[in-house]
């Protein structure tokens, strides 16, 4: 049986195909924003089994000291908190040291939706964090960071301020989300997909149902070829 992944991964193909034959602009519409759910849906899954990955290599490591993941020189920051305030959400990463290296050493660059922190030189490594798609937007002139005895601070200006930001990221938010309604682990994937279809063709008049039927057994034919080979 096939895996939720290998699910996905089928849908968003089959979403491209329907989406390269579409000509309305509410049927692109509609596949589009499908196309770009599956594409966050099979991300997440990849990162999932990635982190069950690394936490089964670090469970087989003596329990002595538990390190961050390094790439190299360079270590990924994987292990934060965060809180908020009415302007701000503020980040705290914990260095040991971070604060006895020199100010341009530590990076902070902003945009709308996401920062990635870069700390060169740390006790001979780099360690760097990356977060995108924040959860609402900041404002870049309006962030900043601070560095505290072994912690690096950085603020996130609201771009609405006196907002509550429930997750950090849009992704967190749709995981999380995403648990709350069903522990039904046989659910079918594509039922998303298909109901989206299924309202699109409803909804639509003759030229876009023929449209739909022509792009979906052009798409099932592929399929179709494509299972027989293998």
């Amino acid at each position: 049986m096939a895996s939720a992944l290998e699910e996905l991964q089928k849908d968003l193909e089959e979403v491209k195909v329907l989406l390269e034959k579409a000509t309305r602009k509410r049927v692109r519409d509609a596949l589009t924003a499908e196309k770009s759910k599956t594409e966050t849906e099979i991300k997440n899954k990849m990162q999932q089994k990635s982190q069950r990955k690394a936490e089964l290599l670090d469970s087989e490591k003596p329990a002595a000291v538990v390190a961050p993941i390094t790439t190299g020189y360079t270590v990924k920051i994987s292990n934060y908190g965060w809180d908020q305030s009415d302007k701000f959400v503020k980040i705290y990463i914990t260095l040991t040291g971070v604060h006895q290296v020199p100010t341009e050493n530590v990076q902070v660059h902003f945009t709308e939706r996401s920062f990635d922190l870069l700390v060169k030189n740390l006790n001979g490594k780099s360690y760097s964090m990356i977060v995108n798609n924040l959860l609402k937007p900041i404002s870049v002139e309006g962030s900043s960071k601070k560095v505290k005895t072994d912690t690096v601070l950085i603020l996130c200006r609201k771009k609405t301020e006196n907002t509550r930001w429930d997750y950090l990221t849009q992704v967190e938010k749709e995981c999380k989300e995403k648990e709350k309604p069903s522990y039904d682990t046989e659910a079918d994937p594509s039922e998303g997909l298909m109901n989206v279809l299924k309202k699109i063709y409803e909804d639509g008049d003759d030229d876009m149902k023929r449209t739909i039927n022509k792009a979906w057994a052009e798409s099932r034919e592929k399929q179709a070829k494509g299972d027989t080979e293998f």
